[in-house]
């Protein structure tokens, strides 16, 4: 009774705390309106969410929240390096193609989502089978150590968050 009720929890607190967030001002009524979005967006797409994803490993998510917000406060600091004192014929930009063990459509997303957010770098588009996403990345002397990377920090966590 309480899946059809609410059928996705974390998709139900996420839409009643924008809610909150999106007023910028804390009543009653707009909690109960929060909670009423909460409650009722979810039930009217639940069909629409055949094959929504389990997350594996919950806590791995705040991990990877973690490492993520890491990563773009080093990238922009990175990133203003080579704008401030990189001269233009010394950054050296590379489409990097990034092969893919994620199979879930939504980790792939999360991935994606997660490199164009990184400053520096850009995922420009995936394959038509989903096993390769291209990446472009403002300078690397290294383009294979920069697709180990995305591997390494990004992707493996996914495959264990949506395990």
């Amino acid at each position: 009774m309480l899946a059809r009720l609410i059928p996705h929890p974390l998709l139900s607190i996420t839409l009643a705390l924008v809610w909150l967030a999106l007023v910028n001002t804390f009543t009653l009524g707009n909690l109960i309106l929060g909670i009423a979005f909460g409650i009722i967006i979810p039930m009217l797409t639940a069909a629409y969410w055949p094959d929504r994803p389990r997350i594996g490993k919950p806590l791995k998510v705040i991990e990877y929240l973690l490492v993520v917000l890491w990563d773009i406060v080093v990238a922009n600091v990175q990133v203003a390096m080579i704008i401030l004192f990189k001269r233009e014929r010394e950054i050296r930009s590379h489409w990097i193609p990034v092969p893919l063990e994620l199979t879930s459509a939504e980790a792939i997303t999360v991935l994606a989502g997660t490199i164009t957010m990184t400053p520096g770098t850009v995922s420009a588009t995936l394959s038509a089978d989903g096993a390769c996403i291209l990446v472009h990345c403002l300078h690397s002397d290294d383009p294979d150590a920069v697709r180990d990377e995305i591997k390494a920090r990004y992707e493996a966590r996914l495959k264990e968050i949506f395990a």
